[in-house]
C-alpha cells in the first residue's frame, strides 16, 4: 500500500536534523538564493550538499525551494545556481516562475520539478495544466477544500502535495502584492513583511469604523484530527509549514504527524493525546484552525486578538504592590520560563527568580501562588500566559543531541574454511555483499565463535545502521578480529554508497521556437463600466461582456479564482493556469507574475497572444527583459504593461465584510484607506491609491489602463 509522505521544513541545519529525528519522509529547504523564505536561516551550498547526502543516507528525500519570481538580470545567476545544485542530486526542485520552469525542464529533463503553491493551482484544470507541461507534482493552494482535492486526485494522475500544519496566508498564494506595494518587499520574491499580521480598522462604505484588531491574521492550520480524511483523499504528501521555526518546533510537530499517520495506517484511527496538543501549543500557536481545507467557519478562521505566539494560560494576577506581583497558577512553571502578562500593553517576563511564601523556588505547580518582581505596573486579574516552557525546550534539545535515527538492516554471515567470510546485508531496498580480506582457517586452538563474530559485526553505534537480525552460518574457525572490524567498516561504506548513489543530470540545450505571430502596439482598458475612450481593446468582466460581446474590440476578462469556465471563442484575458485548458485565444494577465523573457516566450509558445508583465516590474526591468528577449530569440515580444491601476493587493477567500452585511468597505491603517470589495464570498483588497508607471521606450509595447468602481 502506498503510504502518504510526511514532508517537513528546515530553515537551518539544526532544524534539518530535527526533522530527520522527528521521522519525516522528506524535507524541503532552500539555499541563500531564490527561496520564498529569505528571512529563514537557509543553507550555504556546502550545507545543501551535506544535507542532501545525509538525507539520502536515511532514505529521506530533499526538495529545494527555488520558488520566487525571477527578474531578467537574475536569470544568469539562477542558471548557475541550478547547475551547481543538480550536482548534489536533490530529489526535486519546487518552482514558481514559469519561465525558470521551462528553462530547467529543458536543461535537465530528468530532474523532478514541483509546482509551488505560489503558482496558485486551486482547481482540477490548474493541476491538469501542470501535468501537461511537465511538472511531476502540484502543491495545491491552501484554500482548496478537501472535496475538490479528492476529485483532482481521482481524475488526474499527478501527485498532490497539501499543507497540513502551520501558518496560513490570508491571501491566495502568489496573489498578494500588499507587502511589495506598502513596504517594497515582495512576497513573490521571498521577502514578505507579513502585512496581514498588522492591526487594521474595518470601516463601512462611508468610512465609519466598525471593528479594530488583527483582522487579516489567520490562526495556524492544524489537521491532526483529520489525517485519516487526508490519507483517504489520495493525497501523496502532507507538508508542514515552518522554515522559520526553531528546531524544537520542527521536531515536535514532525513527530506528532508521524505518530498520527502511522497510527491511522495501523488502526484506522489517529491517536494523539490532549497532553501532546498542549505541548504543541507551548511551542507555538496562534490558536488553531482546520482551514478552508476542511471548510472552517469563517468566524473561527481569524485570530483578530493577537498575530503572534499565544502561549498557554497558566495563571492570574491576584496581587500587585509596587514592583511585586503574585500569580495564582493554573498550570506549572519553572525557572527560566518565558511569561507574558496580558493587558492594554503586554508585559514580557523571563522567570529567572520567583518565590512561594517567601522561599525561592525553581518550580511551582497548579494552585500554587508565586511572587516575583516586574518593572511595570500591572492590573489585578490580568491573565498570565507561558510563551516558553524552558523544561520542554531543554528536554527536546537533549533528545536531539543524544538520539540518532537508525536504519534497520538484516544480514547473513557465511563461514567456510579456506574461504573469505561472506557478509550479505539488506536495508529492505538495497542488498550488498562484502568478502573478508582473509580466509577462515581451521583453528589450531580456541576458535573465534559465531557469537564473537556476530558481536563484532553488530558494533554499529557510531553509524546510522542497526542490525535487526544477523545470522551466522557455517563453521567456527580462526580469523583475526581486525579482519572482522574491517568487514564491518566495508559494509557501512558499501551501504552508504548504494543508499546515496544517484544518476547524474546531463545538461541539454534550451530552445523555444514559436510560430510567427502578429506583434502589435495596442492601447487597452480594463473597466467595470463602459465609456467612450478611444482604445483598441476593452476588457470586461463576464456580466458586462455578455452585453457587449458582439463588439470586435471587446475581450472577456476572467477572474484569478476560477470555478466554472464560461464558453468563449474570441479573445480571453486569463489570470490563472487552469484557463489554458479551456481557451485558444489567450492574453495572460499580470497575476502570472511574469518578470523575465523566458516566461514571456514560454507563455507565447502555449498560445498567449500577449503577456502582461508583473505589476512589480520597474521600467528598467521591463527594458532589460525586452532587450534580452530580442537578443536571444531574434524577435519582438508580445508584451502588455499595466501603466495605471488601483491594484488588487490581496485576493481572499475569507468574507471579510460578511459579519456586517456590507459588499464594500475599507481597511484603515494609520491615515491610509484600502478599499475592500466582497462578491460571492471572494474578497478583493485594493491598494490605497492608483499606481502609475512610466512607459519604456521600446517598440510594440501594449499599454493598459485599469479603472474600477471602488
Amino acid at each position: 500500500m502506498r503510504k502518504v509522505e510526511l514532508l517537513s521544513p528546515a530553515g537551518t541545519m539544526e532544524s534539518f536534523y530535527a526533522a530527520l529525528l522527528g521521522g519525516c519522509d522528506a524535507v524541503y529547504l532552500a539555499g541563500y538564493l531564490f527561496g520564498a523564505r529569505s528571512y529563514a536561516g537557509n543553507f550555504s551550498m556546502e550545507e545543501l550538499k551535506e544535507a542532501i547526502y545525509i538525507a539520502h543516507l536515511y532514505g529521506v528525500k530533499v526538495y529545494i525551494t527555488v520558488n520566487t519570481m525571477v527578474y531578467e538580470n537574475e536569470t544568469e545567476m539562477f542558471i548557475n545556481y541550478i547547475d551547481e545544485l543538480v550536482t548534489y542530486h536533490p530529489d526535486a526542485l519546487i518552482i514558481e516562475d514559469i519561465g525558470m520552469f521551462d528553462l530547467i525542464h529543458q536543461r535537465y529533463p530528468k530532474l523532478e520539478l514541483h509546482a509551488s503553491t505560489q503558482m496558485h493551482l486551486h482547481n482540477k484544470e490548474g493541476v491538469e495544466f501542470a501535468k501537461k507541461i511537465g511538472f511531476k507534482r502540484a502543491v495545491i493552494a491552501r484554500e482548496t477544500p478537501i472535496e475538490e482535492i479528492k476529485k483532482i486526485r481521482e481524475q488526474i494522475d499527478l501527485p498532490i502535495e497539501v499543507f497540513c500544519h502551520g501558518a496560513l496566508c490570508i491571501s491566495y498564494s502568489g496573489q498578494c502584492l500588499m507587502s511589495s506595494l506598502i513596504g517594497g518587499r515582495s512576497g513573490n520574491r521571498g521577502t514578505c513583511t507579513q502585512c496581514c499580521r498588522l492591526s487594521y480598522t474595518l470601516c463601512d462604505d462611508k468610512k465609519n469604523e466598525l471593528e479594530n484588531g488583527y483582522l487579516l491574521s489567520t490562526k495556524d492550520l492544524n489537521t491532526l484530527e483529520h489525517i485519516g480524511e487526508l490519507i483517504e483523499a489520495g493525497i501523496d504528501s502532507l507538508k508542514i509549514e515552518g522554515r522559520m521555526k526553531r528546531p524544537e518546533y520542527v521536531y515536535y510537530v514532525t513527530s506528532l504527524y508521524r505518530k498520527a499517520i502511522d497510527s491511522y495506517y495501523k488502526n484506522k484511527k489517529v491517536v494523539i493525546t490532549k497532553e501532546e496538543i498542549q505541548n504543541l501549543k507551548k511551542l507555538f500557536n496562534r490558536k488553531f484552525t482546520k482551514g478552508f481545507l476542511f471548510s472552517e467557519d469563517s468566524k473561527k478562521f481569524i485570530n483578530s486578538y493577537r498575530p503572534n505566539h499565544m502561549g498557554i494560560e497558566i495563571g492570574t494576577i491576584i496581587s500587585s504592590y509596587k514592583n511585586k506581583i503574585k500569580i495564582k497558577l493554573k498550570d506549572s512553571v519553572s525557572i527560566h520560563d518565558g511569561l507574558r502578562i496580558l493587558g492594554k500593553e503586554d508585559i514580557g517576563v523571563l522567570l529567572n527568580e520567583f518565590y512561594i511564601n517567601g522561599k525561592r523556588v525553581k518550580q511551582a505547580y497548579k494552585n500554587d501562588v508565586i511572587e516575583l518582581e516586574v518593572n511595570t505596573k500591572v492590573s489585578i486579574n490580568s491573565i498570565v500566559v507561558k510563551t516558553t516552557d524552558y523544561l520542554q525546550i531543554e528536554t527536546i534539545k537533549k533528545y536531539l543531541k543524544d538520539r540518532k535515527r537508525k536504519i534497520k538492516i538484516t544480514g547473513i554471515l557465511e563461514c567456510e574454511y579456506q574461504k573469505p567470510l561472506k557478509l550479505t546485508v539488506s536495508d529492505g531496498i538495497h542488498q550488498v555483499m562484502i568478502l573478508s580480506d582473509q580466509v577462515l582457517e581451521v583453528p589450531l586452538k580456541k576458535p573465534v565463535t559465531k557469537e564473537q563474530m556476530k558481536e563484532k559485526l553488530m558494533r554499529l553505534n557510531d553509524t546510522i545502521y542497526e542490525f535487526e537480525k544477523l545470522e551466522v552460518i557455517g563453521s567456527e574457525g580462526f580469523i583475526p578480529i581486525s579482519i572482522l572490524n574491517d568487514l564491518r567498516r566495508k559494509m557501512v561504506l558499501k551501504l552508504n554508497e548504494v543508499r546515496t548513489k544517484r544518476e547524474n543530470f546531463n545538461i541539454q540545450t534550451y530552445h523555444r521556437d514559436i510560430p510567427k505571430r502578429k506583434v502589435e502596439t495596442l492601447k487597452t482598458l480594463y473597466t467595470t463600466h463602459i465609456d467612450n475612450k478611444k482604445i483598441d481593446v476593452l476588457y470586461l468582466d463576464e456580466e458586462i461582456y455578455k452585453q457587449k460581446k458582439e463588439n470586435n474590440h471587446v475581450v472577456l476578462k476572467l477572474s484569478n479564482i476560477m470555478k466554472d469556465y464560461p464558453k468563449c471563442e474570441k479573445d480571453v484575458l486569463i489570470s490563472e493556469y487552469g484557463s489554458f485548458m479551456h481557451y485558444q485565444n489567450i492574453i495572460t494577465n499580470h497575476h502570472f507574475n511574469v518578470a523575465n523573457s523566458y516566461a514571456v516566450r514560454f507563455l507565447e509558445s502555449l498560445g498567449a497572444k500577449r503577456v502582461t508583465l508583473s505589476l512589480e516590474c520597474s521600467k528598467e526591468q521591463i527594458e532589460m527583459l525586452y532587450d534580452a528577449y530580442v537578443s536571444r530569440y531574434h524577435d519582438y515580444p508580445s508584451l502588455e504593461i499595466v501603466v495605471e491601476t488601483p491594484p488588487v493587493v490581496m485576493t481572499l477567500k475569507y468574507p471579510l465584510l460578511q459579519k456586517y452585511h456590507y459588499q464594500k468597505g475599507y481597511l484603515k491603517r494609520g491615515n491610509d484607506y484600502f478599499p475592500v470589495i466582497q462578491k460571492n464570498r471572494q474578497t478583493d483588497i485594493y491598494f490605497k491609491e492608483k499606481i502609475k508607471k512610466e512607459i519604456p521606450n521600446r517598440k510594440y509595447l501594449s499599454t493598459r489602463i485599469e479603472e474600477f468602481n471602488i
